[in-house]
Parts: C-alpha cells; sequence; structure tokens
C-alpha cells in the first residue's frame, strides 16, 4: 500500500466489507442436503431475493418459497452497498418513456419515492435496526461544467413528475449549510433518499423471512436454472417457479455470462472521525452525498462517526469475472482517499479502517428490468445499475403480484417484461467498458477549467449507451 495512503493499525482489505466489521462475516447456515420440490425457488439471497421472498409469503402464507444462496444471506452487492435507500430511479426515464409513455415512466419514479418509505416502514414493523437516517440526498456540483449538468438534470427531472418538493436546486451556501464540501460551486437536495447500514438489513431481512417460514439454504451453489429446475451440486430443486435474483453474480450462471455486466464498484471507510471534524464540515442530517462528476462518488455518515466513501476502482474484470470476498486493489483505495481529503481536507488526519469492492448488474441499455414467464416458470428481477438498496423491494413486490398471476399497479410498471440485448463478446467488452471510464477520468480533468462538459464525456456515453 502507498504510504500515502494513512492505515489503521486494524486495517482491513475484503474480507466482504465494512459492514459485517461489528457482527463478524457469517458463515453459511444449512445447506441443501438432497432434492426438493416448492411452489417458488428463488436463487440468490440479497435484497432481491429476499424481498420477493417475504412479499410472497405475507401474501401467500400457504407457499412452500425456498432460497438458495452460494454463500450467505448478504453475501453480494446487498451486503457491500454505500448503504443509500434513494429514490433514484435504476435506468433511464426516457428509455422507459420510449417503450410505454411519459405517464408510465412518471409513475416507475413516483414508486420509486415510494419504495424509500416501504423500506423504512418494513424495517420498524419487523424490528429490524438498520441505522436508518431519512435524511435526504446532496448533490454538489464542483466546478462550473459540473454545475451547468446540475442545473440541467433538476430542469429534466420536472418532466419526469419531480416536483420542487421533490428535488431542489441549492447554491453554494445553501449546499454548505447542509455539508461543507470543498470546492462547492451549487448543489441540489432531495429528500427522497436514506442512509442504512447495508449488511444490517440483510440480515434483519433474512431473519424476518425465515421467521415466516421461508427455507433459505446456504453454501448452496445454483449451477444452472432451468424450467421449473435450479441445478445445484446437492440435488435439483424443483418449483412452479424459479426466480433469478443473482444481480452482479448472473454471469457465473451457465448460459448468462452476457446477460448482465458485472460492473465494480469500491469503498473506503475512516476511523472514528472527532466531534471538531464535524463541527467543521456540518452533515448533522446524515445526508447521502453524491457529485456531478463523470467517474462519480458516493458517501455517507455512518451511525457510528465514520464516512464511508466510494467510487469506480477497476471497473471490469475480464470474462466477465467476479471478486470473490471484497478485496480491492492498492491503487482504487489511494485514488479514493484522495478523493475523500479532496472533498474533505479535515478529514486528512483521519485514517482508513477499511476498504472492499462489489459488483452490481448491468444490463446493455443501463435500465433494470422484472419478469415473470408463466409457460416455462422462469423469472428474474435485477440489472440494478448501482440503485438497487431501494428498487429490489420494488423488485419484490413485482414479482410477488407476477408470481400470483395479479394485474396490478405494479405489474404495469414499464421495466416489467422489458427486453434488453446481450452484451458484446470479448474482447469489445472489455475494451468499450475500460474505454468509457478512461474517457471519464479524462473528461472530469479537463472540466476543472471548463464552463462546459467536456465532449469526450459525450463520447463516452455513446460508447456504450450509458
Amino acid at each position: 500500500m502507498s504510504t500515502r495512503v494513512p492505515l489503521s493499525d486494524g486495517f482491513i482489505n475484503g474480507e466482504v466489507s465494512f459492514w459485517y466489521r461489528s457482527s463478524g462475516v457469517p458463515a453459511p447456515r444449512q445447506r441443501l442436503d438432497g432434492p426438493l420440490s416448492a411452489d417458488v425457488v428463488i436463487v440468490g439471497a440479497g435484497y432481491t431475493g429476499l424481498w420477493t421472498a417475504y412479499y410472497l409469503k405475507k401474501s401467500a402464507p400457504g407457499l412452500r418459497v425456498v432460497v438458495l444462496e452460494q454463500e450467505f444471506a448478504g453475501f453480494g452487492a446487498s451486503g457491500r452497498n454505500g448503504g443509500w435507500l434513494t429514490g433514484d430511479l435504476a435506468g433511464s426515464h426516457e428509455l422507459y418513456a420510449r417503450s410505454h409513455g411519459t405517464e408510465a415512466a412518471i409513475a416507475l419514479q413516483r414508486e420509486m419515492f415510494a419504495s424509500v418509505d416501504e423500506v423504512i416502514a418494513v424495517c420498524a414493523k419487523e424490528g429490524i435496526d438498520a441505522d436508518v437516517v431519512k435524511g435526504g440526498v446532496l448533490t454538489v456540483a464542483r466546478n462550473t461544467a459540473q454545475a451547468s449538468r446540475l442545473r440541467a438534470h433538476v430542469d429534466e427531472a420536472r418532466a419526469w413528475g419531480f416536483g420542487p418538493g421533490d428535488l431542489q436546486l441549492l447554491s453554494a451556501a445553501e449546499s454548505q449549510e447542509r455539508l461543507r464540501v470543498a470546492g462547492t460551486v451549487q448543489g441540489s437536495w432531495s429528500p427522497h433518499c436514506a442512509r442504512i447500514q447495508p449488511a444490517k438489513l440483510a440480515l434483519g431481512l433474512a431473519e424476518a423471512v425465515r421467521a415466516l417460514g421461508v427455507e433459505i439454504y446456504e453454501g448452496t451453489p445454483v449451477l444452472s436454472i432451468e424450467p421449473k429446475r435450479a441445478v445445484t451440486p446437492y440435488g435439483v430443486v424443483s418449483g412452479d417457479f424459479i426466480i433469478r435474483a443473482t444481480e452482479g453474480f448472473t454471469s457465473r450462471l451457465q448460459g448468462l455470462r452476457r446477460q448482465w455486466l458485472p460492473m465494480n464498484s469500491s469503498m473506503i471507510v475512516t476511523e472514528p472521525l472527532p466531534d471538531s471534524f464535524w463541527e467543521t464540515v456540518g452533515w448533522q442530517g446524515a445526508e447521502l452525498l453524491g457529485d456531478m462528476a463523470h467517474y462519480y462518488m458516493y458517501a455517507q455518515r455512518t451511525a457510528d462517526g465514520r464516512i464511508a466513501f466510494g467510487g469506480r476502482g477497476r471497473p471490469y474484470l475480464y470474462g466477465s469475472r467476479v471478486d470473490a470476498r471484497g478485496h480491492t486493489h492498492d491503487w482504487t483505495v489511494e485514488a479514493l482517499w484522495q478523493l475523500l481529503v479532496d472533498f474533505f481536507p479535515a478529514a486528512s488526519s483521519s485514517k482508513v479502517a477499511h476498504a472492499w469492492s462489489g459488483v452490481l448488474g448491468v444490463p446493455r441499455d443501463w435500465c433494470s428490468t422484472v419478469h415473470v414467464d408463466r409457460d416455462t416458470g422462469l423469472g428474474w428481477a435485477g440489472g440494478y445499475t448501482g440503485h438497487g438498496v431501494t428498487t429490489t423491494n420494488l423488485a419484490g413486490r413485482t414479482l410477488r403480484d407476477l408470481v400470483l398471476g395479479e394485474q396490478t399497479a405494479l405489474t404495469a410498471l414499464p421495466w416489467v417484461g422489458r427486453k434488453v440485448r446481450a452484451w458484446e463478446p470479448e474482447p469489445l467488452r472489455w475494451l468499450g467498458v475500460h474505454s468509457m471510464y478512461r474517457l471519464y477520468r479524462t473528461a472530469d480533468a479537463r472540466e476543472r477549467s471548463m464552463r462546459r462538459t467536456s465532449v469526450l464525456a459525450r463520447f463516452a456515453d455513446l460508447i456504450t449507451g450509458h
């Protein structure tokens, strides 16, 4: 590790994520020990799988619901994310409107807003202590080009159902009343976001699901998914419905390597910061923090007074490979630390306590989908492009309605049944992603002295359709 990154004595790289630091990384519980059958079989015990199981058993207690998980519940992105329970759409309003109309896209956005409150309500009802604080999200622009994009974003949001109470444009002074980020020239704030502790939500939801009678088999990898069958090394699990809830790990399944690209994201967390730091920067409302850079960051103030700070590391591994247990590269830790102290110079006297990485699922058109084929029994949800903490809840409720054969407002949303073409074969996939992010990094550097968005960033958007 570079000497430019101050590390705490107990620094850890990987071990899934910092979010398991207090509880310890769970060991897999009961493993499947032979073939069985169920009404609904869910592959993956992350948020998508757990929410789907939760709502199915709440609505139809007599269903036998089985969840199969290769590691333990919350091992993937559900236990590694930045803790943003956000109402941001996991996809493009414009693309959803293109296929279903503007009103349908607006309806999807309003459901995303409602889903933030739904997750908070379930946590309260089920006694899940996930460090939830609904402090909203502050987005900062730190140069003229970023400020121009931020104003355009707020203007565009009005067309997609954001009223003044849903998204506010802030001056530099108004932004710094909430949180003093160095170099802020403009900001925006939305109330539709809450801080969570990701692992606490995943573990608490898993316990709530078990209490409802759902069977979760951990340490049970699924080798392939077929109509009405999930094949594991320990036996075939058959069911009327087989729901794939594997998000960034989907590429590991037979025949699905190009379905969703596993995009890498990395985080660091500081040691607990002293009261003098918080007096300097503010952040009393526990707002989530993002920026308008192309190579963007995301952060939260944790419940124990740290900064958890994330961004892109090595964005994609050749052949859609994924890391196993969250280890991240030294240069990524250094890049995140340098950006963190650029945002908060007063944090330079702190140290990094933990670093980790995870993967999120990215469809070719960057729009999430949910689907159930009642003839084959195959269903799925995912491709959340980094906005999965909230979107998984909406997916779980939608999958419930689709499995139960109910026609509801949720099943009419424009992401239901959406068809997306596969990603290109290698090496085009690797070249495209790495070219895109190299261009974004260069564009961010150039925009420090520009008034408009760099043409390089616009070219990067064209490469991948982002």
